[in-house]
């Protein structure tokens, strides 16, 4: 997906954590450090939630996430896809091109 289009369609990824969380911690270390930087990560950056805390205002979600890590495309605040867990970072970065895929 091109810079413009996203900006334009103004794509996020939510991810709804608990800090004490394993699974959570591993994406940290094996994606989260670098997703910034990513193509994926400069097409729908991060906006992180606490799982048990403040949620911005405005947003269409299928189901509040409770299971940690939840990651949820977002478009303009409206959920488009969802992955819940974290099974490696192979299978997450696959998850999520796919998602990435049926946004565009």
């Amino acid at each position: 997906m091109s810079a413009s289009i996203a900006e334009a369609a103004r794509l996020q990824l939510l991810v709804a954590y608990d800090r004490g969380c394993g699974e959570y911690s591993r994406w940290q270390q094996e994606v989260g450090a670098t997703y910034p930087a990513s193509a994926e990560g400069r097409t729908a950056p991060l906006l992180p939630v606490a799982i048990d805390g403040a949620w911005p205002d405005g947003l269409a979600l299928a189901s509040r996430p409770r299971l940690s890590p939840t990651f949820v495309l977002l478009r303009d605040g409206f959920e488009l896809g969802r992955i819940e867990g974290y099974r490696g970072a192979n299978e997450f970065r696959a998850a999520l091109d796919q998602m990435l895929g049926r946004a565009d």
